[in-house]
């Protein structure tokens, strides 16, 4: 279902998912709304449940049930929480774990990444799998897979780099 969405679209899928129970999957860029459909549409076609974080809003009224489903876990910002302690001793506690973040947290333009998906993934042993949603060409491509070395502004580099090429819905919402 979700091949077929993506190929009615015009979307293709360059890459594959690694073969592995936990990591984090970021994705970039997220500058619209339209990521989100997009991104299910991509979850249904590689065949695999995931977690993601969302703002509170997300999760009132009809979306709350279908948000849930997903795998979404509602986020109010507005309360200070440690967050990256609570993703780590989750991944601890599963067997199986996929926890899809967006470094920039925002659809609108920021200058850095918050660099929360790091420390996830560097406290729980995983890896960080970086896909980009290219609106350019219209392709979803995988990238290899990095385990955290603990040198964040190297390692951060380095997954920004594989997304500096890539086009958002929204190309002024994203300046590599």
């Amino acid at each position: 279902m979700g091949r077929r969405a993506l190929s009615s679209a015009g979307w293709r899928i360059d890459g594959t998912m690694p073969n592995e129970p936990k990591f984090v999957l970021i994705f970039a860029p997220h500058t619209s709304n339209w990521d989100f459909p997009l991104g299910v549409a991509a979850l249904f076609a590689f065949g695999f449940r995931v977690s993601f974080m969302g703002k509170h809003s997300l999760f009132r009224g009809p979306l709350a049930i279908p948000m849930k489903w997903l795998g979404g876990i509602p986020v109010e910002r507005a309360v200070k929480r440690d967050r990256v302690s609570e993703s780590v001793a989750a991944f601890k506690a599963s067997e199986k774990l996929i926890l899809v973040i967006a470094p920039e947290g925002t659809r609108t333009y920021v200058p850095a990444w918050k660099t929360g998906f790091y420390h996830v993934a560097h406290g729980a042993g995983v890896p960080i799998v970086p896909v980009a949603f290219d609106f350019g060409p219209k392709v979803i491509r995988v990238g290899e897979p990095l385990l955290p070395t603990g040198d964040r502004d190297a390692d951060i580099s380095r997954l920004r780099e594989y997304f500096r090429t890539s086009t958002g819905k929204v190309p002024a919402h994203y300046q590599p």
